[in-house]
C-alpha cells in the first residue's frame, strides 16, 4: 500500500482506528492469511472452434498469471465462466488448475465455489476441499432472496471449507436477492476465523469499503473490484488487493501492487492506473463488454488464446439449454486503437514470454 502516514493516521482515527493495527505506515489486518493478499484477476474462460471449453488454454492463462507475477488468481467466477458452464466443466476446470498451480512460483489458487442454491455449491465446495487450492471465493445464492438466506448458505460453507473464504458481495446475472450488509460479514467473521476476506463490489462501495476497512482485525482482508476502476482510491482507504476479470494485465497489476507495497513512485502508480483507465474504456465503445471483450484480442495479442469465442446469454439474459457460442469480431479501426492504448503500457510490461 502506498505510504500516506497523516492521511492514514487521520483515516484510522474517523473510521476507528482501534480496530486495525499500524506496521509502519501501512494497517495490516490481524490473523489474516499473507498469500490472500495482492492482485487475484479471475480468469476469462478460453473456448475452442466448437465452443467447448479448452482447458489446455486455460492451464497456459494460469501460467501466464505466475509468470505475471501474481500473489493469486481465481476461477470460475466472473459471470461467463460460473453461469454458462455446466458443473462436469467446472468440476474438470478446478481439477486441471489445480494440478497446473503446483509448479507456480508465485501464484496462490483461489477457487469460485456458489451456486443457485446451497446443494449446488456444496458441490462446489467440497470439490474445491479435495483440491487444497489456497483459497476459496463465494458470492450468494441465486434462490437467496432474503439476507437470512445468505447467512445460512455461507453458514453450510463454514462447515465444509478448511481455508480462507473471500465472499464477493454481489451475486450473478440472475440474482435477485438483497446485498450482504456489512454487519452480516462481520458477523461471520466473528463466528468462523476463515471467514472476514471480502470483495467489495456493492454500492455504495466507498462507505462499505470505509466501513469493512474501520472493521480490521475482525475483517481480515479488504479486496477492491469493479474492473480496477477504484483500485487506487479504495487502495488509500485500505483495500489490499484486487479481484477483477483483468489476468491479461497479470505483469501490469503486480507492478502497480509492489509500488504501492514499497510506496515508492507514486507519480508511477497514478501514470499506470491513468494508462489501464484509458484502455478500459474502450469497453464502453467496442463490441464485447468491458470485462471479456476487446480483451480477448490482447489474450491473442501476448500468445496465450488461440480466438476470440465466447458463449452468449440467451433471450433476457437467459441461461441456454445448449451453449451459444459465437467469435468476437473487431473491425480494423477498433483493433488499432487497442493496440495504440495498449502500447502506453509497453514501459510496464514484461519482457514476451515467447
Amino acid at each position: 500500500m502506498m505510504k500516506h502516514p497523516t492521511r492514514r493516521k487521520l483515516l484510522q482515527t474517523a473510521l476507528s482506528g482501534a480496530s486495525a493495527l499500524w506496521a509502519g505506515n501501512r494497517v495490516l489486518a490481524a490473523d489474516a492469511d499473507p498469500r490472500v493478499r495482492g492482485p487475484f484477476p479471475i480468469l476469462s474462460t478460453p473456448f475452442t472452434e466448437t465452443g467447448a471449453v479448452d482447458y489446455e488454454v486455460l492451464a497456459d492463462q494460469a501460467r501466464f498469471v505466475d509468470w505475471g507475477g501474481c500473489p493469486g488468481m481465481i476461477w470460475p467466477q466472473s459471470g461467463d465462466s460460473v453461469d454458462l458452464l455446466t458443473m462436469d466443466e467446472k468440476l474438470r476446470g478446478m481439477e486441471v488448475l489445480a494440478e497446473t498451480s503446483r509448479g507456480f512460483k508465485t501464484s496462490a489458487l483461489c477457487l469460485g465455489v456458489q451456486g443457485k442454491d446451497t446443494e449446488e455449491m456444496l458441490v462446489y465446495a467440497r470439490h474445491a476441499e479435495k483440491l487444497a487450492p489456497t483459497a476459496i471465493i463465494s458470492r450468494p445464492p441465486d434462490s437467496g432472496r432474503t439476507e437470512d438466506d445468505l447467512r445460512q448458505y455461507w453458514r453450510e460453507l463454514a462447515k465444509v471449507a478448511k481455508r480462507p473464504v473471500i465472499f464477493q458481495t454481489t451475486g450473478g446475472v440472475v440474482y435477485k436477492g438483497p446485498v450482504p450488509s456489512v454487519k452480516l460479514m462481520i458477523e461471520l467473521a466473528k463466528e468462523f476465523p476463515h471467514f472476514g476476506y471480502i470483495k467489495e463490489e456493492a454500492a455504495p462501495i466507498i462507505a462499505r469499503t470505509k466501513e469493512l476497512c474501520a472493521a480490521m482485525p475482525t475483517i481480515r482482508r479488504v479486496f477492491s473490484a469493479r474492473g480496477a476502476h477504484g483500485w487506487l482510491y479504495e487502495s488509500h482507504l485500505g483495500t489490499e488487493g484486487l479481484i477483477t476479470e483483468r489476468a491479461v494485465y497479470a505483469d501490469v497489476l503486480t507492478r502497480v501492487w509492489d509500488l504501492m507495497q514499497s510506496g515508492k513512485a507514486p507519480e508511477t502508480v497514478r501514470d499506470i492506473h491513468a494508462k489501464l483507465m484509458l484502455l478500459f474504456n474502450l469497453g464502453q465503445h467496442l463490441p464485447g463488454g468491458d470485462l471479456r471483450g476487446f480483451q480477448l484480442h490482447l489474450w491473442k495479442k501476448r500468445g496465450v488464446f488461440k480466438n476470440m469465442i465466447s458463449r452468449q446469454y440467451g433471450p433476457k439474459q437467459s441461461i441456454p439449454d445448449k451453449p451459444i457460442f459465437s467469435e468476437l469480431k473487431l473491425k480494423a479501426d477498433e483493433i488499432a486503437e487497442i493496440d495504440f492504448r495498449f502500447e502506453a503500457l509497453r514501459p510496464y510490461l514484461k519482457a514476451e514470454r515467447r
